[in-house]
């Protein structure tokens, strides 16, 4: 899996409010299932189809307990993402654009400046 992908995958996971919620709920610290449950409506079973997302993109870590699982966030994931998301907003000498040469480049647009104008 290309850096793309594997991080297009951890997107996916965090594009749904339940799970954004949920990883807001372990910022706080490892909770139980059954504490996570009660801050929604809906069930068991949709409870852990999305822990199983978080998990799958390594953003969740979680342990069975008796017949109850604890999750805590990955903070190194986490961080990880953070990263990436902050590699693809912010320009930088080995930049994927760099491939792209303006001034050789045929859609017509020649190093244009942007002025409040045109903005």
């Amino acid at each position: 899996m290309n850096y793309y992908e594997e991080n297009s995958k951890l997107m996916k996971a965090i594009a749904d409010p339940n799970r954004l919620k949920i990883l807001d709920i372990l910022s706080c610290g490892e909770q139980c299932a059954c504490d996570i449950l009660k801050l929604f409506d809906f069930s068991q079973p949709t409870l852990s189809h999305h822990m199983k997302y978080l998990i799958d993109c390594g953003l969740v870590v979680g342990q069975k307990n008796g017949t109850w699982m604890r999750y805590r966030l990955n903070l190194e994931r986490a961080n990880q993402m953070m990263y990436f998301l902050m590699g693809i907003i912010t320009p930088k000498e080995e930049c994927i654009c760099k491939k792209c040469n303006t001034t050789n480049c045929n859609c017509g647009n020649k190093e244009e400046v942007l002025d409040e104008n045109n903005i």
